[in-house]
């Protein structure tokens, strides 16, 4: 099977998300897309409050679950502290040893990924698939990794820093993230005001 490897915060899941993950099944012949949502982010950890992983977590699978191909994993929330791509790649390698493993980047990411945990690691354990990014040249070359797989979608100017300020602002929401989206972060309460809920999901 073709795993693919989908890694994010996730604050809230968007439409983008999901484009860049339909995109990237397509271009790598994925079997199915896992919507890892990170415990503490290493990248954003010091940024700013980021919304509790359980209710991150509730969004996501409200909305992938219900997606053929698509599934959320709590996989990094269940390890505990922060969250490294290295980590959650040995861990589904050990869980799936028959299956190929690739791994869905943005072109921003990929040009980081030297500044990862254990980068070196990273070309032993999957393959890349790696999706463009308005403003962000995709790299041709990955050094250590074979060829990377790019994935075209359009272009789509939405961020989750910008629909959190639409939550709070009580601005339209509608096509810009899925209903199922929607409905978990008014059940929560999720980005009404500057402070991330911490309780967790409950039903």
């Amino acid at each position: 099977m073709r795993l693919g490897v989908f890694g994010g915060t996730f604050d809230p899941l968007h439409i983008g998300h999901l484009v860049a993950a339909q995109n990237a099944q397509y271009a790598a012949s994925l079997d199915h897309v896992l919507f890892v949502v990170a415990n503490i982010p290493w990248q954003k950890e010091y940024d700013r409050d980021v919304t509790d992983p359980l209710l991150r977590l509730a969004v996501v699978s409200a909305v992938v679950d219900q997606i053929p191909g698509f599934a959320a994993s709590d996989l990094e929330i269940r390890r505990g502290g922060r969250s490294y791509t290295v980590d959650t790649l040995r861990s589904l390698r050990e869980a799936h040893p028959y299956d190929e493993l690739y791994l869905i980047v943005g072109s921003d990411a990929a040009a980081q990924m030297s500044t990862w945990e254990r980068a070196d690691e990273l070309p032993s354990l999957c393959r890349l698939v790696v999706v463009n990014r308005y403003g962000y040249p995709s790299p041709s070359v990955m050094p250590g990794f074979a060829a990377p797989i790019f994935a075209e979608m359009p272009w789509l100017d939405i961020s989750s820093s910008d629909l959190r300020a639409r939550v709070r602002d009580r601005r339209p929401l509608q096509f810009l993230l899925p209903d199922e989206a929607i409905r978990v972060i008014d059940r929560y309460g999720l980005y009404r005001d500057e402070t991330s809920p911490t309780a967790t999901p409950r039903e």
